[in-house]
């Protein structure tokens, strides 16, 4: 019997310390953090961070012009890991991966408990990023021409074992770009390029 219950807790101690760290996947947390991802600009192919004014905390981006990414064709997903690193490469993708709010809502994504692969529960200390795409050119992040990520951020106090899952603090608004991040052209100018083929094609 004395040896069930030691296997039992050299197993469970096993498991706690393998177990994956956890982060509230939340880009709307009320007083904590609030920021926002967005597409267009009039820069569209131009990367931009950083927080605007309405955001938690508040900064002096602008991001007027910008639209708010509202909807399930635009996917979200958190890549980390452990300890403070600038490597953006050596980062792994967490599970789930989640989708966007809309109306107004949009700009945040609907929030879940992430789980950080090869971040250890209780750890200190994690990088994190966000990494957005629009999924309908690519189904994931690093196939899909339309994508943007934040800036590398540090999350204290990882989830586990002994610690809540913590906020995504440190976590700042971002765009994506690509070529669908363009606005489309306007009525009159598609008008005017088949005005041109029709010219062209009675000259033959």
């Amino acid at each position: 019997m004395k040896k069930l219950i030691l296997a039992a807790c050299a197993l469970t101690c096993a498991a706690s310390v393998f177990a994956q760290g956890t982060v509230v996947f939340n880009n709307r947390v009320t007083g904590t953090i609030v920021t926002h991802v967005y597409s267009g600009g009039a820069t569209p192919d131009v990367a931009v961070s950083g927080n605007g004014s309405t955001d938690t905390p508040a900064g002096a981006t602008s991001w007027a012009g910008y639209t708010a990414l509202a909807g399930a064709t635009y996917s979200a997903q958190l890549y980390a890991a452990p300890g403070t690193v600038t490597d953006a490469t050596s980062l792994v993708g967490a599970q789930p991966v989640t989708t966007f709010r809309t109306g107004a809502a949009a700009g945040f994504v609907s929030g879940v408990t992430a789980t950080l692969t090869g971040v250890a529960g209780d750890s200190p200390v994690a990088t994190l990023q966000m990494r957005v795409w629009d999924n309908t050119t690519g189904a994931t992040w690093e196939a899909a021409t339309v994508r943007g990520a934040s800036p590398l951020f540090q999350v204290n106090a990882i989830g586990g074992t002994l610690n809540p899952a913590p906020a995504l603090t440190g976590l700042q608004s971002f765009n994506i770009t690509g070529a669908s991040a363009v606005p489309e052209p306007s009525t009159f100018a598609l008008i005017g390029l088949g005005a041109a083929a029709l010219l062209i094609f009675r000259r033959k």
